[in-house]
C-alpha cells in the first residue's frame, strides 16, 4: 500500500466504493489521514462501514472543513452532467480529485510510466512491466487495469510505477509527473462523457503535464489526433520520440513489415516471431513499449529479450489451444468492431465466432476483412442483423450460443485443414445477452477449447 502519511493534517472525502475508491479509503484510513466514505448504492455502503469507515454523504459536507473530493473515475464531475457533490466541492472552490492524484501527491520515490490512448493501453502496461521485471528492475504495475494505483508497494528510486491512465482517470490529475508518458493512439471513444473528441483528447493530453528537462514523451503519430499531440509537445521541456507502423519516415521508433528499428541507435528488432504479439496494433504496443523501456536506460538485448517472452493477456487474442495445427484464441476483449478489426488484420484464414449484445455499428466496418474469413459462426442475440451484413460476402452458420459455435467451427476447421487456419473467438459485441462480462465468456471459450479431443494448451496471449 502506498503510503500516504504525507497528507495528514488533511481531510479528504471519497466518493465511490468500486477497486479506486476503497484502495484510497483503506491508504488514507492508514495513514490517520481523516477521511470519510461514501457511494450511491446502499450496499457498498454498508459494506464500508463493517470494515470501519465513516460514511457521510459528501453532497451535504461543508466543505469548508475539507480539502478534497477524491472521486472514482466512473461517475461524472463535468460533462454531461456533474454529480451533486463534485459540484458542491468546486462551488465551495474544493478540487475534486482521483486516486492517481493521491499517488502523486503522496511523493514517491519510484519514476512513474503512464500510458495511455485509446486501444493497446492494458497489452502496453503489461508488456513494459514485463520486460521490466524480466531485466530485474523492481516494478509494479496497475491504474485502470490490474491493481489500483494505492495498491502498490512502496518501491524506492530503483522502482517503476507503470500505470495504465484511462481519460476519465487523467482528468482528475493535477500533480502527476511521468518520466516517461506513453500516448498509443487515437479514435473516438466515450464521447457521452467528453461531449466530443476534442475534449476526449484533451483528457488524454493530461498525462504530459508536469514533464520536465531529462522526461520522456513517447508518441505514436499514426492517426491525426496523435500527430497534432505530437507537433504540440515538439518544443516542450520534456524529450519527444515519435512511433510509427508502416508509416513515413523520420520517427525515432518505426515498425515496417514486422521489422522495428530505432533511428537514434540503429538498433532492429524482428517481431514477426513474435507469437504473443501478432498484427500490427500489437507492432505498436511493442515500438511503444520498447521506446519506454529504452528512455528508462534498459538495454536493447534486455528489452528484445523481454519482448520475446511476453506471455500475453488474457481474453486479448489469446491462443489459449492447438488442435492438430489449428490455434484456437480466445478475443473476448473484442466487444466492438474496431477491437475485432485487429484481430481479423492478424490472421489470413479465420473460422470466425462472432456476436452477442451488438453495439451501434454492427460488424458493417469490417466488410473489408471479410475476405480472411472462411466461415462465420453466430452467436446471441446479433446473429439476426449479422447474417444480412454477410449474406452474400462469406458463409456463415447461425449457431446459437457459444459452445454450438466452438464445435461447429471446430468440425469444419478439422475438416478442410486449411494453412495457417485459426478459430477465433472475437465477437465485436458486449456479452450480456448470454454472458455476465466479456472475461466470463472468454474463461468458457478457453475451457471448452482446450478440452477438444486432441487439444494442447497453450498459455498466454496478445492484446
Amino acid at each position: 500500500m502506498i503510503d500516504l502519511s504525507s497528507l495528514q493534517g488533511t481531510r479528504f472525502a471519497v466518493l465511490g466504493l468500486a477497486r479506486s475508491g476503497l484502495a484510497a479509503a483503506r491508504a488514507l484510513q492508514a495513514a490517520q489521514v481523516d477521511v470519510v466514505v461514501w457511494d450511491d448504492d446502499a450496499t457498498r455502503r454498508a459494506q464500508a462501514q463493517s470494515h470501519g469507515f465513516a460514511l457521510a454523504d459528501p453532497e451535504s459536507l461543508d466543505w469548508h472543513r475539507w480539502d478534497a473530493l477524491v472521486l472514482s473515475p466512473g461517475i461524472p464531475h463535468t460533462f454531461p452532467r456533474p454529480h451533486p457533490a463534485a459540484l458542491a466541492a468546486r462551488t465551495a472552490g474544493k478540487p475534486v480529485i482521483g486516486d492517481i492524484e493521491l499517488l502523486a501527491r503522496s511523493r514517491p520515490l519510484a519514476r512513474v510510466v503512464g500510458i495511455t490512448g485509446t486501444n493497446g493501453k492494458s497489452t502496453t502496461t503489461a508488456l513494459i512491466g514485463h520486460i521490466l521485471k524480466s531485466a530485474g528492475i523492481q516494478r509494479d504495475i496497475g491504474g485502470n487495469f490490474g491493481p489500483a494505483a494505492l495498491d502498490f508497494r512502496p518501491l524506492g528510486r530503483d522502482g517503476v510505477y507503470v500505470l495504465e491512465l484511462s481519460s476519465f482517470q487523467l482528468e482528475l490529475v493535477q500533480s502527476l509527473r511521468c518520466s516517461v508518458a506513453v500516448w498509443l493512439n487515437i479514435t473516438p471513444d466515450h464521447i457521452d462523457r467528453h461531449g466530443d473528441l476534442a475534449g476526449y483528447v484533451a483528457a488524454k493530453r493530461h498525462v504530459f503535464d508536469n514533464q520536465q528537462e531529462g522526461d520522456v514523451a513517447v508518441v505514436g503519430i499514426d492517426d491525426g489526433p496523435s500527430r497534432q499531440t505530437a507537433a504540440g509537445l515538439a518544443g516542450g521541456p520534456g524529450t519527444l520520440l515519435t512511433v510509427t507502423v508502416g508509416g513515413a519516415d523520420g520517427a525515432g521508433v518505426s515498425v515496417q513489415g514486422g521489422r522495428l528499428r530505432d533511428a537514434c541507435t540503429g538498433a532492429e528488432i524482428d517481431l514477426r516471431p513474435i507469437k504473443n504479439l501478432p498484427g500490427a496494433h500489437n507492432w505498436q504496443n511493442a515500438a511503444c513499449a520498447y521506446a519506454a523501456c529504452h528512455a528508462l536506460g534498459l538495454p536493447i538485448a534486455a528489452i528484445a529479450q523481454g519482448l520475446a517472452t511476453y506471455p500475453g493477456l488474457a481474453h486479448r487474442q489469446e491462443r489459449v489451444a492447438v488442435v492438430d495445427g489449428i490455434v484456437y484464441i480466445n478475443d473476448s476483449k473484442a466487444t466492438n468492431a474496431d477491437a475485432t478489426e485487429k484481430a481479423l488484420a492478424a490472421y489470413d484464414t479465420i473460422y470466425w465466432l462472432v456476436g452477442g449484445t451488438p453495439k451501434a455499428e454492427g460488424i458493417v466496418p469490417l466488410e473489408p476483412l471479410f475476405g480472411r474469413v472462411a466461415h462465420a459462426f453466430l452467436i446471441g442475440i446479433s446473429s439476426d442483423a449479422f447474417a444480412v451484413t454477410l449474406e452474400g460476402k462469406i458463409p456463415y452458420t447461425r449457431s446459437g450460443d457459444l459452445k454450438t459455435a466452438l464445435q461447429q467451427a471446430h468440425e469444419m476447421a478439422q475438416r478442410e485443414r486449411r494453412r495457417d487456419a485459426v478459430v477465433l473467438l472475437s465477437p465485436a459485441c458486449a456479452s450480456y445477452d448470454q454472458w455476465p462480462n466479456f472475461e466470463v465468456r472468454g474463461d468458457a471459450f478457453r475451457t471448452l477449447a482446450r478440452a477438444l479431443p486432441g487439444a494442447t494448451v497453450e498459455t498466454g496471449g496478445a492484446a
